[in-house]
């Protein structure tokens, strides 16, 4: 096999990376213990390489092009990765130890993900945690994520989903606006009243509710003047104003409905649930930091998110 790379580019895209990250050719030498002349040599040689500038210049400091951004994170991740196998290989890493960046939606991140990370924290102390909350769907390689939490079937066959468990949907309102507006005996006094939208970044378009009828899940299509979008903890914040009845998910709404500050209607149509899963890239070695979280998440939400919280410790969230 002929070689792609020989030790003068593996140094390089190490160089590469360093600059990228302290955006600073001198602090990159400072660090590699090497003077910033050999720094802007190993660079203009990648470069060179290349055929792309990977950094605009100036007098006081570098920042990374459009192509140097996405070098640098598909760069990141390879080197991680090579770090790992030789960890792995060595035995050198006992337990797990590194960075772990994970996305998910604010729904399942506010009420699911962060409420376990203390408990993982806990045991995997050397294992730091970045979370990002947003609903909408990342690049693995560009935006330089780990794993992902979705609701939604992935378009993209190169990633594996390893489903966490079925999240049932209920419908809530008030007892405020059920005074007003008696609740619904079936799904077509839906009609009558105002039924708080969401908009589905994604497509545009409101997303159905969903009810069971006779051991059947049906998609009910809803009108009502109130909508939300990217982010449907609106809705269920305009559902506790007394705005009208909402769709969400049970567990968004539980302790609401324990302590009758929001009521369930519609319940011999109850039950229908949408899945969530942990997306990964199916092609990318998992490194033991990330195998552990994902083994962790998947064990502890199949038990329905019991996993005891041992203590509180700072979480990064973006």
């Amino acid at each position: 096999m002929s070689r792609a790379f020989g030790e003068t580019s593996l140094g390089s895209i190490e160089l590469f990376c360093l600059a990228a990250e302290l955006e600073s050719f001198t602090g990159a030498a400072q660090q590699a213990g090497i003077t910033p002349a050999a720094v802007s040599r190993a660079i203009g040689r990648l470069e060179e390489r290349l055929g792309v500038r990977l950094f605009a210049r100036s007098t006081r400091r570098v920042r990374l092009t459009d192509g140097g951004r996405e070098y640098h994170a598909q760069c990141k991740q390879a080197l991680a990765q090579l770090a790992e196998a030789e960890r792995q290989l060595t035995g050198h890493q006992a337990a797990p130890a590194g960075l772990v960046r994970i996305s998910a939606p604010t729904t399942f991140g506010h009420h699911r993900l962060l409420p376990l990370l203390p408990a993982f924290h806990a045991r995997h102390p050397k294992v730091e945690v970045e979370v990002h909350l947003s609903n909408r769907n990342i690049d693995f390689t560009a935006d330089g994520f780990d794993l992902a939490i979705r609701a939604r079937e992935q378009a993209d066959s190169g990633l594996v989903a390893r489903k966490l468990m079925d999240a049932e949907l209920t419908v809530v309102g008030t007892p405020q606006y059920l005074a007003r507006c008696p609740a619904p005996a079936s799904p077509a006094d839906l009609e009558s009243h105002e039924c708080i939208q969401f908009i589905l970044p994604r497509t545009g378009q409101r997303v159905p509710w969903r009810l069971r009828f006779d051991g059947e899940e049906r998609d009910v299509q809803t009108a009502g003047s109130l909508t939300c979008s990217d982010d449907i903890l609106g809705c269920a914040t305009l559902a506790r104003a007394g705005a009208g009845l909402v769709q969400t998910y049970r567990f968004i709404v539980e302790k609401d409905i324990e302590q009758g500050t929001l009521v369930e209607v519609l319940k011999p149509f109850a039950g229908a649930s949408r899945p969530f899963s942990l997306i990964y890239p199916g092609r990318r070695h998992m490194p033991l930091r990330v195998r552990a979280l994902a083994d962790f998440l998947a064990a502890s939400l199949q038990r329905g998110g019991k996993e005891p919280l041992k203590k509180a410790v700072p979480v990064r969230v973006n």
